[in-house]
């Protein structure tokens, strides 16, 4: 339920969720569509076909110039030193007593520019952490637009041929209407799946023309709840439900996230002191028969 007395922000499609009847809800701010059909139906969609969700509400950060790559390292715990141009890597934003403030991708647009994406809730949090150094911008101009399932690179490629040759966890840009666009492989529900970073200019046709195209591979438009049920049924951790600035890396089971060989980050020295005297608490999953 939102409160009407509450300004949220609002996606370039709220006209499109309305007119395919979605349950519109506050999230982090925003107003998004929770679910559209139910989530049951939507998650199947997503499992044996292909769903198509809006995640405008996930934070853009462009960090550019010939710094930024350093200036991430100081801020991240994985080492992007490995990670090639239109590669992208899982990454861990922690305070200095090395709690998760965040968890976030990171994607290596060029040498000198890395797009990274934080949780909707964090991002303030996160741009403060990134605090002076390179150009570090917050990108409001761009759509994120979500396409993921078994049927999802049939239905990109179509409109992205750029996305027929991306390994997991890896980018591109393409264009639609000659407009650049940025394709992402990183399926964040568990199944094959692509993340489109649009300008706003060109978000509508294109959700429209995804849509479209995809109404002979079974598509279903998919709400906020059915991101949850799919990555709680993938293990997969949620800022803010399983992770948090109270847990560690190491507590949360995410240590192969952390690189304590590439030097200092902002929370390292809490971690190597968590790993000399014990880890006090761990996060474990539990699975239901």
């Amino acid at each position: 339920m939102m409160d009407p007395d509450v300004k949220l922000k609002r996606t370039p499609l709220e006209g499109e969720h309305a007119t395919l009847g979605a349950k519109m809800g506050e999230f982090a701010g925003w107003s998004m569509p929770i679910e559209y059909g139910g989530v049951l139906s939507e998650h199947q969609a997503v499992r044996e076909a292909v769903g198509i969700f809006d995640l405008t509400h996930l934070g853009k950060v462009d960090v550019e110039g010939p710094d930024a790559l350093p200036h991430l390292q100081r801020v991240v715990t994985n080492d992007l030193s490995g990670v090639p141009v239109g590669g992208a890597q899982y990454n861990l934003v922690l305070n200095e007593n090395g709690g998760i403030v965040d968890d976030v991708i990171v994607y290596r647009v060029t040498d000198d520019r890395s797009l990274v994406v934080p949780n909707a809730a964090n991002t303030e949090k996160v741009l403060e952490l990134m605090g002076n150094g390179p150009a570090v911008t917050r990108r409001q101009d761009l759509v994120t637009i979500a396409v993921q399932g078994p049927k999802a690179p049939e239905l990109v490629k179509q409109l992205f041929p750029e996305a027929a040759g991306l390994d997991y966890m890896s980018c591109a840009e393409g264009s639609f209407r000659d407009v650049v666009v940025l394709v992402s492989r990183s399926g964040y529900t568990g199944e094959r799946g692509f993340e489109l970073f649009v300008p706003e200019a060109v978000a509508v046709p294109l959700w429209r023309k995804l849509l479209d195209r995809g109404g002979g591979l079974g598509i279903r438009p998919c709400g906020l709840g059915s991101r949850d049920t799919l990555r709680l049924e993938m293990g997969y951790p949620l800022h803010g439900n399983d992770i948090s600035e109270e847990r560690t890396p190491l507590e949360a089971g995410l240590s192969w996230a952390v690189s304590f060989d590439k030097g200092d980050f902002r929370g390292s020295e809490a971690l190597l002191e968590q790993k000399e005297h014990g880890i006090p608490a761990r996060l474990r999953a539990l699975r239901m028969e």
